[in-house]
């Protein structure tokens, strides 16, 4: 487990810019930053930084492999090196996050009774095995060239940010400030202005939907349609509010310490069309997918049967990326599917205003529920809920939720558009006075998070179980 939020903010991240702002030697900025980010990913759990350490000296050595291979121009060695690397670490994230689902599920469908191991999911894993897979892929594509330094490897690998929940970063985002950065005012002040309205983005936001999603999902009334719905759009302002809160954070801690973290979410709850949701949602998962599996199977150069394969195969990846669980991979097959019938039939479809937003949110939300429930039966029973099927139209704790929250739903509602960050931007835009209305709304912003951390037992984000 890693440090509590309140411990992270006023302790950890302070002492961290302290000790990076007294080194002036990229290779000792480096070499801070990795011993730091190694105590981050190893508090309350040391064993983790083991397979850490493990997994970045094995891509190391095979990516140098690769390197070595491309300078004598051995093609066949630089695909054994390559292949090697990819089993690699697949069997890690295999052995590690999903060996007690495949086991689970072969007892199941075979009625069988083999031992399920009980392995504890290390955290980040999923993002830090895709950033090492990028790196080695690009290396071998010559994409990128091989990193002979395994500190500036080890820092890429291990930076603390974005470690445990992203955004995935390439080594080539990142590659030319391992070996020269300097953080102006400018950089740290925009920094500090991101990572700030990301933790009240989340704090506020996040952590609000999510109690009002917890009391209709937990009401002790029997289910209506209301609290179903209700329950459901309040996850899925805390899902997109949470993930971009803490990509926010990352980002704004990276320009902190001298890196531009890429973007990572771009409103996506405006998206007119699924595809355009997909593009704007996790952009760095999505953009992993696309160019390392969609491509490489063809993409949308080829029959439409073939590139709907191609689709099917990568959205079914995407999901099991997810969890480890039956319905993550139903969620990705749901939306190959409603991929392949958008351009199949509706490609069109966004240019109609207002009705296509509307209609894109309510298969989102859809698929939400999907990625909600592990447990199919509740799921089922879920679904049946929000279409009439199984229980009545609203109730009493549907009522006073909605009633409570209202103001909170359109805060949410607006706050998932681009309108705030327009209004602000143009705030501090007002000369002379542009700069104190930037710098009192982030105090203020940061004043009462941390009060709000203070009142609190736990913050933990949603997708550091991915």
């Amino acid at each position: 487990m890693v440090f509590s939020s309140l411990t992270f903010v006023c302790v950890f991240l302070p002492l961290v810019l302290l000790l990076y702002s007294l080194s002036k030697n990229v290779t000792y900025k480096n070499a801070i930053l990795t011993a730091v980010s190694l105590i981050f990913y190893a508090w309350g759990d040391p064993p983790l930084l083991l397979l850490l350490l493990t997994a970045s000296i094995v891509n190391y050595f095979l990516a140098l492999g690769i390197g070595l291979c491309h300078n004598r121009d051995n093609k066949g060695g630089a695909k054994f090196f390559v292949v090697c690397a990819i089993v690699f670490d697949i069997l890690m994230i295999g052995v590690f996050k999903y060996a007690a689902f495949a086991v689970n599920s072969v007892n199941s469908l075979f009625r069988l009774s083999f031992p399920v191991p009980e392995i504890g999911l290390p955290l980040g894993i999923s993002f830090y095995t895709f950033q090492i897979l990028t790196y080695v892929l690009d290396v071998y594509k010559k994409d990128t060239p091989v990193q002979k330094s395994y500190l500036k490897f080890l820092t890429f690998v291990s930076m603390f940010p974005q470690l445990v929940a992203g955004p995935i970063v390439r080594y080539r985002d990142v590659a030319d400030g391992l070996s020269d950065r300097h953080v102006t005012i400018n950089d740290f002040a925009d920094g500090a202005t991101q990572f700030v309205l990301g933790l009240a983005k989340k704090i506020f936001l996040a952590n609000f939907a999510g109690d009002a999603k917890d009391v209709l999902f937990a009401s002790a009334t029997a289910p209506t349609v209301g609290s179903a719905w209700l329950g459901i759009i309040f996850y899925s302002f805390q899902l997109y509010f949470d993930f971009s809160a803490y990509s926010d954070m990352a980002i704004g801690m990276g320009k902190m310490i001298g890196f531009k973290f890429p973007m990572n979410f771009n409103y996506p709850y405006v998206s007119r069309s699924v595809t355009e949701f997909w593009r704007r949602w996790h952009i760095t998962l999505s953009s992993f997918f696309r160019d390392y599996v969609y491509f490489p199977l063809g993409g949308s150069r080829c029959s439409k049967a073939r590139r709907n394969f191609n689709l099917m195969v990568t959205w079914a990846l995407t999901g099991l990326w997810h969890g480890a669980s039956w319905n993550f991979v139903l969620w990705g097959v749901y939306y190959g599917i409603l991929l392949i019938i958008e351009k199949m039939f509706f490609s069109k479809w966004s240019k109609v205003p207002v009705l296509s937003n509307i209609t894109t949110m309510f298969f989102v939300v859809i698929g939400w529920t999907l990625f909600y429930f592990t447990d199919f039966s509740q799921l089922t029973s879920f679904f049946r809920t929000m279409f009439g099927l199984n229980g009545g139209l609203y109730d009493i704790t549907t009522v006073s939720v909605l009633y409570s929250n209202i103001v909170l739903l359109a805060a949410l509602v607006i706050a998932s558009t681009p309108l705030p960050y327009k209004l602000f931007n143009k705030l501090i835009s007002i000369k002379g006075i542009g700069m104190v209305i930037e710098g009192a709304v982030v105090v203020i912003l940061f004043v009462a998070s941390i009060a709000t951390l203070t009142g609190s037992t736990s913050n933990p984000f949603l997708y550091f179980r991915f």
